[in-house]
């Protein structure tokens, strides 16, 4: 039998069904507060006044502890220009709705917490607590740290800009540490006509590597960087355009390379937790008398063997006569440029956020705020921390998906 035609009736309407597309929020004025800080000798600021002065005439509240920009060189004065509340009593900074901080989150902290607030500041895994985290679970707070947040190009502009410091002052400390005023040998970083250039030695090709051989190249310094990628050492000849003295880490080379230098920098990352040492304290005990190290990855424990972690105020120590710069937070000693680099990014991540309609939106529609986010409303939501403190792990996406 043959299959009977489909009867179409001009009695019946057909209509397309509509499609249901997520439509973004209204925007919302956000609630901003900016504590002064007390501990691990933070100098920085999070936001500077331009800033807030931006936030401001986007419709958003900006409370300041009296003094928080102190560290900076910026007064109470710059911000109420701008139009942020001065506050004096710090429980009323903690009444806001997103607590904006340039150093990790303490124990005080903790206490003065209200349930369902964002937290926006570094995380410092090295010192982490256990104690901390739990408080925060329990008061249902979204975190995003620093160090992981990551921009439109995937790439994480915060720690970037704190590197590119970091790697640019390195020169500049050992150059004071080779003067006369400061007990050195009287070197001059680089030399000058005639005189054969200072040798450095950088260990470590990421972006503090970079930075510190552009500084040093920049100063006249004879360069040689030691990494164990041959991509990295690639991508750092092509970016600074000169070509390089580079090798891999094979102790031989890099302990006769040490023998005659004058500056060595350990500019080495601990991808998963503690950075390898790489120098050994008999490596060290070989060094020319005066020479100075910087070791720029004290913060994740340090690439030389004889580093112990130094202070702002008391930076250098010596052993086997070799000078020792081992201050983690290297950043922190330039605080004005590092509180610009730092609100550059969070001044736009906020604005959005508000445009977006609150911290949940943002996460919905900004994939790459994700990365930052490890609590979200009291959920652990970074594995490796879970793991760590033998905490329930929660996955991120699941979280904000089941919320829609």
């Amino acid at each position: 039998m043959a299959a009977s035609k489909p009867f179409v009736s001009s009695s019946f309407s057909y209509e397309t069904l509509e499609e249901k597309l997520d439509i973004k929020p209204r925007g919302e004025s956000l609630s901003i507060g900016i504590p002064r800080e007390t501990q691990f000798v933070e100098n920085r600021i999070a936001l500077t006044p331009e800033a807030v002065g931006v936030l401001i005439a986007n419709g958003h509240e900006v409370a300041l502890e009296s003094n928080a920009g102190k560290g900076s060189h910026y007064t109470d004065k710059d911000y109420s220009e701008a139009g942020a509340r001065i506050v004096y009593d710090r429980k009323e900074i903690f009444q806001c709705k997103i607590i904006v901080k340039s150093a990790p989150i303490s124990e005080e902290d903790c206490e003065l917490l209200n349930p369902d607030t964002t937290i926006i500041s570094p995380i410092h895994l090295a010192i982490l607590k256990k104690s901390i985290l739990e408080k925060m679970m329990e008061k249902k707070v979204t975190a995003i740290s620093f160090e992981n947040l990551k921009d439109d190009s995937g790439h994480y502009p915060i720690v970037r800009s704190m590197s590119e410091i970091a790697g640019s002052a390195v020169m500049l400390i050992a150059g004071q540490y080779l003067s006369n005023a400061n007990q050195g040998k009287g070197v001059l970083v680089g030399g000058i006509s005639g005189i054969p250039p200072t040798k450095v030695i950088i260990i470590g090709a990421g972006i503090v590597g970079e930075y510190a051989a552009r500084t040093a190249l920049a100063m006249g310094a004879s360069v040689k960087v030691f990494d164990n990628s041959i991509y990295r050492l690639k991508r750092l000849q092509n970016n600074i355009g000169v070509r390089m003295w580079t090798s891999v880490m094979e102790p031989k080379i890099l302990g006769k390379q040490l023998k005659t230098c004058d500056v060595a920098i350990g500019a080495l990352s601990g991808a998963s937790g503690r950075t390898p040492i790489v120098v050994s304290e008999e490596m060290v005990s070989q060094m020319r008398p005066g020479s100075v190290i910087v070791d720029v990855s004290i913060d994740n424990g340090g690439c030389f063997e004889t580093s112990e972690v130094t202070t702002h105020e008391n930076p250098v120590f010596t052993k086997y006569d070799v000078i020792h710069y081992c201050v983690p937070n290297i950043p922190s000693g330039f605080a004005r440029t590092a509180s610009q680099a730092i609100s550059n990014v969070l001044m736009s991540l906020l604005l959005e956020t508000g445009e977006d309609g609150g911290i949940e939106n943002i996460v919905w529609h900004k994939v790459n705020v994700r990365s930052g986010i490890y609590l979200f409303k009291g959920s652990l939501t970074n594995f490796f921390i879970s793991e760590r403190f033998d905490l329930k792990y929660t996955d991120l996406n699941l979280l904000i998906a089941s919320r829609r």
